[in-house]
């Protein structure tokens, strides 16, 4: 049986396909458009899927969307009639975009890929998001949290998950959402939203929480994790433009400009650290509560807030979770994949038999096809005669400093680079921190990298327990840096001393594995400076092309392209 399912027209649209029961392919179409975040309609990714499937449209069985847009439509309606006429703007904004394109999407899919509408469905919003989760886990049995902006009407959920039975009991009603809570701050700590949300949490340990308390006058959280939001400081319930109201800036001051976003001035560092602690706080409230009303000692959670790295290692350390799983894609774009799944097990009643063991489901390009490339264009390079040697050259060059951008195999699901699609450099070398952010990706000093560290070695640099192995895997915990050890990798280590950690592991990336190995053969530190392959304000690269232009519009020193290697003289 082929099912895909199909996420888009609010950000990060995406496509997933499963057959059997088993992932085949996934990929957000930002990937092959070059739009980062792209809501349109996903036809690249749809015909990666079939092409990777080698199906065409009228094998498929099923496609499945990712919301029920007419549920969506209703609450759009309400919201706005009732703040009318303030939310003018906001409704003549969302007519628009609902009357032209998402009100019609079977139409749509209909008309691009020639299915009956008879075997197009509809998921709801939030069950995808908790579907992504649940059964992309090892976990027969676990409690389930979602947590977003907003779907049709939940922002959130909490229920749980049995075999291909998945239920949500519990929900948090629009507008009283976390995910537009941490949205109106990103908006006025000068970042654009549904973006700037992991600068918030990059910045956020620059800062003290002394505005906490303030941030709780307007937002009440309670003890089983629901949340009321104080609408008068609000703007996103009534405005396409701003998130926050007037009465908002009397109680924190003056938004700051974006132009002046990369700068550390200490009252927004507070701000951040002030939003990014409420929001931990919110967070574990929730997971206790699901885990409590369950019985269970093991977590699912997907959702764009399920990307707050940190609040995932709260989860870990101040909940009974024994075990937590948190889907890769966890935003808008895993809602693809979550619909898939929800119609394959929860409807149709087929048995689990996928463990998402790791992230890599997208595009690739294969050893000849770089070489085909590279001499078509007349780029000169090295081919090194196996792997090995390869992977000591590469070695070589990040010891004397050198900054690699590395491509290999197909790239990664979800917002991520581990190590198919990544940017390598020393972790030793404390300078590095700030020359791959200004002048390699040309961005914000204060963003952090990300410690590859090999399985096995994990213990000696972190404390972790044995269940944040998955979250770990696709790099979705921040847990601290041993003491003893900060100073042997100083690059990955953030300024309180965390590291947003990626477990790697031989068995699911055997060549990226390797490469950790050799360096810490020549060096004694299993550890590699890892993040995303690409430059501010662009998508990951995709394609060896892609990457090449990269490499050569910014300050990377060397790139490895499957087994060639090109080096900046």
């Amino acid at each position: 049986m082929q099912i895909l399912g199909i996420s888009c027209f609010y950000h990060d649209a995406a496509a997933a396909l499963l057959r059997d029961g088993l992932l085949v392919a996934a990929a957000e179409e930002e990937r092959f458009s070059r739009r980062k975040h792209d809501n349109g309609y996903p036809a690249r990714a749809i015909r990666f899927c079939l092409r990777q499937a080698r199906i065409k449209a009228g094998d498929l069985d099923y496609v499945v969307f990712y919301e029920k847009p007419f549920v969506k439509f209703e609450r759009i309606l309400k919201a706005t009639l009732q703040t009318a006429p303030r939310s003018l703007g906001l409704f003549r904004h969302a007519m628009g975009g609902w009357l032209l394109d998402k009100l019609w999407i079977q139409e749509l899919i209909r008309g691009d890929l020639g299915i009956s509408p008879d075997r197009i469905l509809f998921a709801d919003h939030h069950q995808a998001h908790a579907a992504s989760a649940f059964y992309c886990s090892p976990f027969e049995e676990a409690a389930v949290l979602t947590l977003d902006g907003v779907g049709e009407w939940s922002c959130g959920t909490i229920g749980s998950g049995k075999g291909t039975s998945l239920t949500l009991t519990h929900e948090i009603r629009f507008p009283h959402s976390l995910g537009l809570l941490y949205s109106a701050f990103t908006a006025f700590l000068g970042f654009e939203v549904n973006e700037g949300e992991y600068k918030v949490m990059g910045m956020a340990p620059y800062g003290t929480p002394r505005y906490a308390d303030k941030i709780r006058r307007i937002a009440r959280i309670y003890e089983d994790g629901s949340l009321w939001l104080d609408l008068r400081y609000f703007a996103f319930h009534r405005s396409a433009r701003r998130s926050f109201s007037r009465r908002f800036v009397e109680l924190f001051g003056e938004p700051r400009d974006p132009r002046e976003a990369d700068r550390m001035d200490p009252f927004y560092c507070d701000v951040a650290a002030s939003i990014q602690q409420v929001t931990e706080e919110a967070v574990v409230a929730m997971a206790r509560h699901a885990l409590r009303r369950s019985g269970l000692n093991r977590l699912c959670y997907a959702g764009g807030v399920a990307l707050n790295s940190v609040a995932n290692w709260r989860i870990l350390k101040e909940t009974p979770a024994k075990g937590l799983f948190v889907q890769p894609a966890a935003g808008d774009s895993g809602g693809a994949l979550g619909a898939a799944l929800y119609l394959y097990h929860a409807l149709l009643g087929q048995p689990r038999r996928f463990v998402m063991e790791h992230a890599f489901w997208g595009a690739g390009s294969s050893d000849g096809e770089v070489v085909d490339f590279l001499r078509g264009e007349g780029i000169r390079f090295e081919h090194p005669d196996g792997e090995g040697p390869l992977l000591e050259r590469v070695v070589s060059l990040l010891i004397q400093g050198k900054v690699v951008g590395w491509l290999q195999d197909r790239f990664e699901w979800g917002p991520r680079a581990l190590g198919n699609r990544s940017i390598l450099a020393d972790p030793r070398k404390p300078e590095m921190k700030d020359l791959v952010n200004r002048k390699v990706k040309f961005r914000e000093p204060f963003r952090p990298f990300a410690p590859s560290v090999l399985a096995p070695e994990t213990a000696r640099y972190f404390d972790i327990p044995e269940g944040a192995v998955f979250p770990a895997r696709f790099m979705l915990v921040v847990p601290p840096v041993r003491p003893e050890r900060r100073a042997e990798i100083p690059a990955v280590t953030h300024v309180d001393g965390t590291g947003r950690l990626q477990i790697v592991e031989e068995s699911v990336n055997p060549r990226y594995a390797g490469l950790i190995r050799r360096f810490q053969q020549a060096t004694g530190v299993p550890v590699l400076l890892n993040t995303s392959f690409n430059l501010k304000g662009e998508p990951i690269v995709n394609t060896p092309q892609e990457a090449y232009a990269t490499f050569r519009g910014s300050g990377l020193d060397a790139l490895v392209l499957e087994g060639c290697l090109i080096v900046k003289e």
